[in-house]
């Protein structure tokens, strides 16, 4: 990581909270009392991404969004560019990135607002939407999974009309959840949790 990645504030929450609002591993089915705990302003606070990155006792704070139209799932592999370097190569279904003090201070929603941003850099899209709370991501067993909670969106796109705007977005295309599960080695954990959840949809 970069100097200033290692700088940068990011938004996180004390390990007892994931712990409070009952901790899991995997996915757990969007939970607005789960949320609530996890989100409560009075528990955020921002600090230095490098110090938080090997640091489980504060969980960083990710929105995962997932596009999807008419059943197929946006996917794609996580360029050489990526900032996080456990994840490059891999493949994925999620979008989005760590909420940074620009984003607002923890009184005033800065997760939405760094959630449309993170989209917003990372993709065009062009055509109608509409986004709804999923679930949750946890995964204690990985040094970048300990560290990280996920919090998945999932985005109905009236059209497959989807483009990236960062290098780090390489490989791009839909396809039907089934067909991903079978490629499920080629995707970095937090998706493999997903795509077994709408699967069983």
């Amino acid at each position: 990581m970069d100097a200033d990645k290692a700088a940068e504030e990011v938004l996180v929450v004390p390990a007892e909270r994931l712990r409070a609002a009952g901790e899991f591993h995997g996915f757990r089915p969007a939970d607005g009392a789960f949320r609530r705990v996890l989100l409560d302003p009075v528990h955020l606070s921002y600090r230095p991404r490098g110090a938080v990155e090997t640091d489980p006792s504060f969980k960083q704070l990710i929105p995962y969004v997932v596009l999807r139209c008419a059943g197929e799932l946006f996917h794609y592999t996580r360029g050489a560019s990526g900032t996080e370097t456990r994840l490059r190569a891999l493949r994925s279904v999620g979008l989005g990135g760590h909420i940074t003090r620009e984003d607002g201070p923890p009184a005033a929603d800065p997760y939405r607002a760094g959630m449309l941003r993170e989209l917003n850099e990372e993709v065009e899209i062009q055509g109608p939407w509409t986004e709804r709370p999923f679930g949750f991501i946890y995964d204690g067993r990985t040094p970048v999974g300990q560290v990280h909670v996920g919090i998945v969106h999932l985005i109905e796109l009236e059209e497959p009309l989807v483009w990236p705007r960062e290098a780090a977005i390489d490989e791009v295309g839909f396809a039907p959840v089934r067909e991903l599960l079978r490629r499920r080695d080629e995707f970095e954990s937090w998706s493999q949790f997903v795509l077994e959840e709408l699967a069983r949809k």
